[in-house]
Formats: C-alpha cells, sequence, structure tokens
C-alpha cells in the first residue's frame, strides 16, 4: 500500500498537498516538508467514558511538589503538581538545561526520584555541568537517547516523580517516519508524554526550542496540550534570566522568577527591585523610576530618555528597548499635542534598564516624565517614583494594585510618590506607608508638581 504523504509547514503546522515555496498561513518561506501522513491512535485516556453528574464528581486532592528554589514555586503556582506537564522554551545557551538540572538535584535531595533524560548531551557532559552545580550523590538518574518509546519504557520501569526531557525536538518516535523535530514527531512526542504523565500521576517537564520570532517551535496545539508553559527570557550581554509564565492550569499566569547566571549556575535574586537599581544614577536628567506589577509581583524599574537633535531632518528616529514601540508612538504624540512641545528635529531613545521588557499601561506616566525630564535637563529627585496609565486626552487612568506598589516603593526608601488621583481614593488610609502621595488627574499637572 503507498504512503499517503504531505507537505507540512514547520512553522505553523500548515498541510498543503504540494510543495510550496512559501507558507499560505504564515508567510515563511522554505518551511514545507515533506512527512509520511500516519494515523495514530491513542492508547490512553483518563476521561471517563461515560458523562457524570458535576455534583458526583470527586475532588481531586493535589499536593504540590516545592521545588529547592523559592523564587520558582510561585511561576508554577506552589509548586509542582503530580501527573502535569510543564514545558519550558527559550534561546539556545539561556540556561533551560541548566535550570532544570538544579531543579533535578533539589528534588533528588528531597529524597524523589527523578529521571534525566537528555537528547542533546552526553552523559559525560551532563555530569560536567552537574558538578559545577554542586551534585553529589542524591537519587537522581541519567539517560542519553533519542528513541520515545525505549525512553518511556525505561522510565516505567524506574517509576520516578520527576521526568525531564531535554529537549523536544531531539526526540523521535518509532511509529512515525518523519525526522526529529518535525511538526508530526513534536506532536507525537508531546502526546505520548503527556499519557504518560497522567497514566502514572509524574510530574514531567519538557524543553523546546523557540523559532526566530521568539514563540516555542512546533504546533501551537503543543501548547494547548501542556499543563504549564514557562519562557526562559534573558540576553546574551545581560547576566539576570527572566522565567515567565504564560499558561498554568494550576495557578495564576503572568507570574515570573529572575534569577542571575554565575559561574555555579542559576541563582535566584530575592529583591529584584533593589537588583535593577543598583546602578541608577541619581542627577541625571532623563531618568526616572516606575512601579510595574510583573504577575502577582511589584517591581521597580529606571526608564531613560535620551532626546537629542537628529541628523537626519524630516525623519528623526524613534527607538525603543524594553517597551511597547507602537505605545511609545502613543505617548509621544501625547506630550506633543497637550504639553506643546515639538520632536520635529529631535531623536529620541527609550530604555528600560537591566534589559527588562515591560507591557504595562502603568508605565505610561513614566515615559512622559523621562522624555520631558531631559528635552527640559531638568532631574527627577531620586527619592520620587511614578506609575499610572495616560489616555490619549492627557488624562492619568488608574491602575491595578495600587497598595503593592506603594510598599514595594517604600522598602526601598523612595518618599514620594506620583499616581493617579482616582488610586488614591480607593486606598485605606491605614495600609498607606509613610509616604508623600500625590495624586494628579492629567499630564500636565504631573509634570507641574515634577518641574
Amino acid at each position: 500500500m503507498k504512503q499517503k504523504t504531505a507537505f507540512i509547514c514547520q512553522n505553523c503546522g500548515f498541510h498543503s498537498p504540494k510543495w510550496l515555496g512559501r507558507c499560505p498561513n504564515c508567510g515563511e518561506w522554505n518551511t514545507l516538508i515533506e512527512e509520511v501522513e500516519e494515523k495514530v491512535t491513542a492508547e490512553f485516556s483518563f476521561l471517563p467514558s461515560e458523562p457524570i453528574l458535576y455534583e458526583k464528581i470527586k475532588e481531586a486532592k493535589r499536593e504540590r511538589i516545592k521545588t529547592g528554589i523559592e523564587e520558582l514555586n510561585p511561576v508554577l503556582g506552589g509548586g509542582v503538581v503530580p501527573g502535569s506537564l510543564v514545558l519550558i522554551g527559550g534561546e539556545p545557551g539561556v540556561g533551560k538545561s541548566t535550570l532544570l538540572l538544579q531543579v533535578s538535584r533539589d528534588f533528588a535531595a528531597q529524597g524523589e526520584g527523578v529521571l534525566y533524560v537528555s537528547g542533546e548531551e552526553s552523559l559525560e557532559q551532563i555530569k560536567i555541568r552537574g558538578d559545577r552545580l554542586g551534585l553529589q550523590n542524591e537519587k537522581l538518574y541519567l539517560l542519553a537517547e533519542t528513541n520515545l518509546e525505549r525512553i518511556i519504557a525505561r522510565a516505567e520501569k524506574l517509576n520516578p516523580q520527576i521526568f525531564v526531557l531535554d529537549s523536544i525536538q531531539t526526540i523521535f518516535s518509532s511509529k512515525l517516519s518523519s525526522g526529529p523535530g518535525t511538526i508530526s514527531q513534536v506532536r507525537e512526542v508531546a502526546n505520548q508524554v503527556f499519557r504518560f504523565a497522567k497514566k502514572n500521576q509524574i510530574a514531567s517537564f519538557l524543553i523546546g526550542h523557540i523559532t526566530k520570532e521568539g514563540s516555542l517551535a512546533g504546533p501551537k496545539a503543543l501548547e494547548h496540550i501542556v499543563d504549564v508553559v514557562l519562557y526562559f527570557e534573558g540576553e546574551r550581554d545581560h547576566s539576570h534570566r527572566v522565567l515567565r509564565a504564560l499558561k498554568n492550569r494550576f495557578g495564576p499566569v503572568s507570574e515570573l522568577a529572575i534569577f542571575e547566571m554565575g559561574t555555579r549556575g542559576l541563582q535566584a535574586i530575592a529583591n529584584p527591585s533593589a537588583f535593577f537599581l543598583k546602578e541608577r544614577p541619581t542627577k541625571e536628567a532623563g531618568s526616572v523610576v516606575i512601579c510595574t506589577i510583573k504577575g502577582s509581583r511589584p517591581l521597580l524599574a529606571e526608564i531613560q530618555a535620551l532626546v537629542s537633535s537628529t541628523l537626519f531632518t524630516g525623519n528623526p528616529r524613534r527607538m525603543t528597548i524594553g517597551l511597547d514601540h507602537f505605545r511609545v508612538a502613543m505617548l509621544l504624540a501625547i506630550i506633543e499635542r497637550k504639553l506643546g512641545f515639538s520632536f520635529a528635529g529631535e531623536d529620541i531613545y527609550i530604555n528600560v534598564a537591566g534589559g527588562l521588557t515591560i507591557d504595562e499601561p502603568a508605565t505610561d506616566l513614566g515615559v512622559i516624565m523621562a522624555v520631558v525630564s531631559c528635552l527640559k535637563n531638568k532631574v527627577i529627585p531620586a527619592d520620587v517614583t511614578v506609575f499610572g496609565e495616560a489616555g490619549l486626552s492627557g488624562e492619568i487612568r488608574s491602575v491595578s494594585q495600587p497598595l503593592a506598589r506603594l510598599k514595594e516603593a517604600h522598602s526601598l526608601g523612595f518618599q514620594r510618590v506620583i499616581m493617579p488621583q482616582g488610586n488614591i481614593s480607593q486606598l485605606d488610609k491605614e495600609d498607606i506607608p509613610d509616604m508623600k502621595l500625590v495624586g494628579v488627574k492629567n499630564v500636565k499637572q504631573a509634570l507641574s508638581v515634577i518641574f
């Protein structure tokens, strides 16, 4: 019987009966690869075969397994749930394997059985890294293998509490004829590991590569299969790394943990606000401290702005790092329209110091004040922090969790806060820290307070 083949886009999973130079779905070039279409029947289903009344379903008690890294537990929703499948993605060299080897070490030190499977490195290479991370005689089993069926057989025989697969793009199933890393293989490997984890109630981790656009390589269905999706981010020129939760069936999303890469692996940063502000210049125009929220954690960061005469008449530059470019363009338009400044002959550069990426609207007031501070060459006092969302009419709108922001600013010694007037009326006076709170209704009022 002749095998049926199809050309599948390795970027988005689009199927085509013939080869195409450009994928019509995602627009990428030379991503369609011929693969054999094979139907694989599911061997395990954890869903009941008969419908059950909601009131008769017994609640399953899920006791979480704590990791040895305190900053990591909130990102996972309080710990690892037995039977859950966690996907960690990130750029090559960012520290995914290092992080999971440290997590495996800590689990093994607690007496949990751990199986770490590597499809990219030999056992000798893993041991070199393990010696650097301080691994000793913990109950940690290592396996260098790329065939999924052999991996599952070893895991079922060992029956560990923690299972780590590094990485899903290097593992292949013998049920399919396509090569490792293809759309079909990634989907099949994820499905088999998912069934294995649920059937045996084993907490499992998958490491995944990301594409040049920054999304996880493989089909989008991969992110729907797993229970938790974590992104590990970091600039090569910075020592810190950010682990962010984008999906979590057992806890809140958008939580994050910040680590610093050192000679002995990743070290959790307990006070990230102090870490990012430790080198802030205090007597320079164009610098302001904003208080943002990452997940449920308040975080202080420095926004820097530089305004200089342009060399390109009629086409000034607008460069942003760590902020949404289109939102910054909107804020510059608000400054010109509502405050009377003109940027026609000015290049503007805006940066979040330390390599952070912030996408919260509460940073709007900080961006406006940093730009005007540099333009007027007036320094914003070092004991002032700001937050607030700006509307197109120049009004300053309320933001979420104002009390958490105030407490974080107070813990680092800030004495004055410029914030939306609407947030002050929402606060309980007994809970407000000993600080001077200045409520503002629009950008004009905010700038008049400072300048």
